[in-house]
């Protein structure tokens, strides 16, 4: 079960959870009752999504140096308040002090480690495992260690009827 998910202010749980489209770009903000009334976000001109994230993560621990700006392309905390994102790929790593509490907040941790639906994972564990044992059960007919060949002939069998058992779904 998934635990529910934070208000991105005060980590309350969240029950208004807002979704902004800009430039085809989806940024999302979670909010307990009380942060959305605060922020005003019964009216929609009377708060920035930006805004929202930026606060969310500025948190004591993430509060960066006046000034701090992109050496790539000049970005500042407040150009990414302003346009509600950052101006490159190097911006992630000159505002890392403020990024990485926010996605912390929002995801289960700050580093992405791809997304592979677990019957895939599953799938190539038995083919890795199949095509190890069909290595191992040639060298060993090879080297004429026919025991252990049989003991490799069966444990394929076994792993195929695993394979097709598995359901597809």
């Amino acid at each position: 079960m998934a635990s529910p998910l934070k208000c991105d202010l005060c980590s309350k749980p969240a029950t208004v959870h807002l979704t902004q489209i800009v430039n085809n770009k989806v940024h999302k903000v979670d909010l307990c009752e009380e942060c959305a009334q605060a922020k005003g976000v019964t009216d929609p001109s009377g708060f920035s999504l930006a805004d929202l994230l930026l606060k969310a993560s500025l948190a004591p621990e993430a509060t960066l140096p006046a000034g701090v700006r992109c050496e790539q392309c000049g970005f500042t905390q407040n150009d990414f308040k302003k346009h509600g994102r950052f101006g490159c790929a190097q911006c992630y790593d000159t505002f890392k002090g403020m990024v990485e509490p926010m996605l912390d907040g929002m995801h289960k941790g700050t580093r992405h480690v791809g997304k592979v639906p677990q019957r895939a994972l599953d799938r190539q564990s038995l083919h890795e495992r199949l095509n190890r044992l069909e290595t191992d059960l040639n060298d060993a007919i090879k080297s004429e260690r026919y025991e252990e060949a049989a003991r490799y002939r069966d444990e394929i069998h076994q792993v195929k009827q695993a394979f097709e058992q598995k359901p597809t779904r």
